[in-house]
């Protein structure tokens, strides 16, 4: 009680009381928070990670909690699984069955550990705030605890509620303060750099595709993807065997992005033993991050990158391939500005052309109807357009 702990607060510390579940969850946060700083590791980053352990490391002691019979136990009921601790450290009075609410909160904490789990494991899939799964360990584990009190033993003491039922309406109000804090920055942060971030902190996750199912790609986990803005893998490895094929002199990106479609290019121009892929992107941090990555992939030679729109960036030459992978919204500008440059036998591909991702589908299709280019469209998972110039056809 209040009163106890304000006579006494350094006895009832260092007494069993004070080493219970929260004193233990205290104490818990303060090392791993020296273990974050000991290892470089960013403090939310760390405890996301350990927050399922620590729901199910809470449930394990709910079963020692349970066999000692030590008063963890409810209120008398007649259900059918009510259990009686004649035998335990507070034993129940003869012929009385209570709540095992041991096992409410072994339950509660082993789903709330799976919960937590699975949290974990999309994150370092897809970005998402640092601090997120610990933020809902606090709120899910106080919640929990709030609520199996009310069928508890133990007594009332603040405002009509025990102890633990305090600390929980701390736990949920911490747990919702720090999704206040760390969601507004995300939510405004541009995807790009986003998703940019989380590969610098994950490295390239290889991954099932997770794009909406479509009419025409029913089944998108056959595909595999690094991340939801860089074209799936296959497409990428579609992107380097077409260059082994047609042998093109001159391939123009839009969108280098994470530079990953780029490299594939440019391993397929390095087998061919000629050529150049001009790639472009118009986002500063975005461009600076793509240029580390293909100056360590040793391609160099056959690569020539450019901090620069797609709308005002001016190639010289004939263009064998044009592959159009930047903002959706202004695909078929870039197509129609480099149209006249693209060799009648030449290549266009546009990325993210499914039935779903409407934009990009419909542009290459309204050029078709107008008579510039012959359009397939490849079933893929976000949808692939392969197109040629009319004129290179008759």
């Amino acid at each position: 009680r209040p009163r106890d702990f304000l006579a006494d607060p350094l006895g009832m510390f260092f007494s069993g009381y004070g080493f219970a579940w929260f004193g233990g969850l205290i104490g818990g946060v303060i090392a791993l928070l020296a273990l974050a700083r000991h290892y470089r590791i960013p403090t939310l980053t760390f405890l996301d990670a350990c927050a399922p352990a620590a729901a199910v490391g809470y449930a394990i002691g709910r079963i020692g909690c349970l066999l000692s019979g030590d008063g963890d136990y409810g209120i008398p009921t007649s259900l059918p699984w009510a259990m009686a601790f004649p035998n335990g450290l507070v034993p129940t009075p003869p012929g009385v069955y209570v709540h095992p609410t041991p096992i409410y909160e072994f339950l509660a904490s082993m789903a709330i550990g799976w919960y937590l789990w699975r949290r974990g494991e999309r994150a370092l899939r897809i970005p998402r705030p640092a601090g997120e799964v610990v933020a809902e360990y606090f709120i899910l584990s106080g919640l929990a605890r709030f609520l199996v009190e009310f069928i508890r033993i133990n007594p009332r003491t603040i405002f009509g509620l025990s102890n633990a039922q305090a600390v929980s309406l701390l736990s949920i109000a911490a747990g919702v303060v720090l999704l206040l804090i760390i969601k507004p920055p995300f939510k405004r942060e541009k995807q790009e750099h986003k998703v940019l971030r989380h590969i610098e902190e994950r490295g390239d996750v290889l991954q099932p595709e997770a794009h909406r199912a479509t009419p025409e790609c029913p089944q998108p986990e056959r595909w595999r993807m690094y991340d939801g803005m860089t074209a799936e893998y296959e497409v990428l490895e579609f992107l380097k065997a077409l260059v082994t094929t047609v042998k093109p002199r001159l391939v123009v990106e839009t969108g280098t992005f994470s530079a990953l479609s780029t490299i594939s290019i440019a391993e397929g121009l390095r087998e061919n033993g000629f050529g150049k892929v001009i790639t472009c992107e118009s986002d500063p941090k975005v461009f600076a991050q793509a240029r580390r990555r293909m100056e360590a992939s040793g391609l160099m030679p056959w690569i020539e990158c450019r901090n620069q729109s797609s709308l005002e960036m001016k190639v010289d030459g004939t263009i064998d391939i044009f592959f159009s992978d930047s903002g959706r919204d202004i695909r078929e500008q870039e197509v129609r500005r480099f149209l006249p440059q693209i060799s009648p036998n030449g290549l266009i591909l546009m990325h993210d052309a499914s039935s779903h991702l409407k934009v990009v589908r419909e542009s290459a299709l309204r050029m078709e109807t107008e008579g510039l280019v012959s359009v397939l469209l490849l079933p893929t998972p976000r949808g692939l357009v392969v197109a040629q110039k009319r004129a290179g056809r008759r």
